[in-house]
This record gives structure tokens, C-alpha cells and sequence, in this order.
């Protein structure tokens, strides 16, 4: 299998993230350049049918994009340690975490970077009241995982799983705009440290963010 990947993108990172935790290595990895246009190379194109990254090529040659289907495909390959449930009960309340997670935080803070910082302008045509709209609607959601952090040590389970991921990748993703949880958000702050602290948060990280 080979694995298209970019180091500073947020939905890359989660699949490096999810290999790591598994102790994933016989994949190979492809290296994209975003800002020189690479993935929206014709070759790259009739694989993935959109110019999106990270993208997975299987032995048979089926490709796939999306991260979350690319994490969930690997768990089948690669079983344990368990990140997406091992019962049906569990399996839900981590779909709907991770749904919360990407949903209300990750994808809001997203935008709110790509609409807002100077590098991204190079990708697409960016709008301030946009990115500013989806950070306060971001950070405000963090409010949900607070909740939820203040009974639990993890999001969905008694153990770190996707739904971790999806959500810490996204708050982190705002390291690039100095986007830091808010001092109030006691729970969110003691997971995010404890994310942070984990050997799978260096996973594929460049040593410095512009």
C-alpha cells in the first residue's frame, strides 16, 4: 500500500497520527508538495478523482480519500490496538464523538486557519469574516469537549480513540495562527496536554510551522 501524504495539512496528520498508534510501518509514503500544485496533477487526479490529500492506494489499486475511510480501512487491516470500538454500543458512541469532534471543532478551526493565514492564501481565495466566523464557532465548541473531558479522561471511550484524533489534530492545527484552547477550558487543557504527550503527536511533524 503507499499512503499521499503532506506534512502540514490537518487531515494527512490524523492518518499518520492513527498509523503511529498502531505501530503501523510497511506502508510506503508519498510526499505531495500542495503549494506547487502536485496533487492537482492529472496522474494524481485520475486516482483520487479530487484533488484531495492524504489518499491511500491499496495492493489492488483501489484508491481512497477521506481520512476517517482511510483510518477505518486500516483498523480492519490492523486491528489492535482498537480505535474505533469493539462493540456495537461502543463502536456508536465513538462514531458520534468523532462526528461532534470534526463537525463543531475540527472543521471550523480548519477554515479558520485557511481563511486566515498569509501561506494559505497561496491555495485558495480567502475571506477574513469567513475564518474569523469559524474560529469563534471552533473555540466556542470546545465548551462541548469540556463537558464531556470533565467525566471522562478520553472523548469516546476508556481509552484514546479516533475521535481523539480528529479532535486534537484540529485544535493543534491552530498552532499556525498561535490558536491556543482557552485557560477556562480546564478538561480540554489537561486531554490536550496529555495528547500532546503522546509519541504519536510527533507523528510525521515538521520540526517547525511557518
Amino acid at each position: 500500500m503507499k499512503l499521499y501524504d503532506t506534512p502540514l495539512a490537518p487531515n494527512p496528520r490524523r492518518v499518520r497520527w492513527f498509523m503511529a498508534e498502531k505501530g503501523i510501518e510497511d506502508i510506503e509514503i508519498e510526499t505531495l508538495n500542495l503549494m506547487e500544485g502536485t496533487h492537482k496533477q492529472v496522474s494524481y487526479l485520475r486516482k483520487a478523482g479530487l484533488p484531495n490529500v492524504p489518499m491511500l492506494e491499496m495492493d489492488d489499486g483501489t484508491c481512497i480519500t477521506e481520512s476517517i475511510a482511510i483510518c477505518r480501512y486500516l483498523e480492519s487491516k490492523y486491528p489492535e490496538p482498537n480505535l474505533f470500538g469493539r462493540t456495537p454500543e461502543e463502536t456508536a458512541v465513538i462514531e458520534m464523538w468523532t462526528r461532534r469532534a470534526e463537525m463543531l471543532v475540527a472543521t471550523p478551526l480548519m477554515l479558520g486557519v485557511r481563511h486566515t493565514h498569509p501561506m494559505m492564501g497561496k491555495l485558495e481565495a480567502q475571506n477574513p469574516e469567513v475564518g474569523d466566523y469559524n474560529l469563534k464557532a471552533g473555540v466556542k465548541a470546545l465548551k462541548v469537549l469540556d463537558r464531556q473531558l470533565k467525566e471522562s479522561e478520553w472523548l469516546a471511550a476508556d481509552r484514546l480513540t479516533i475521535a481523539d484524533i480528529v479532535a486534537f489534530v484540529g485544535v493543534d492545527f491552530g498552532r499556525m495562527i498561535k490558536l491556543q484552547p482557552p485557560e477556562d477550558l480546564t478538561n480540554v487543557l489537561r486531554w490536550h496536554a496529555a495528547m500532546k504527550a503522546r509519541p504519536a503527536a510527533a507523528a510525521g511533524m515538521p520540526q517547525k510551522v511557518a
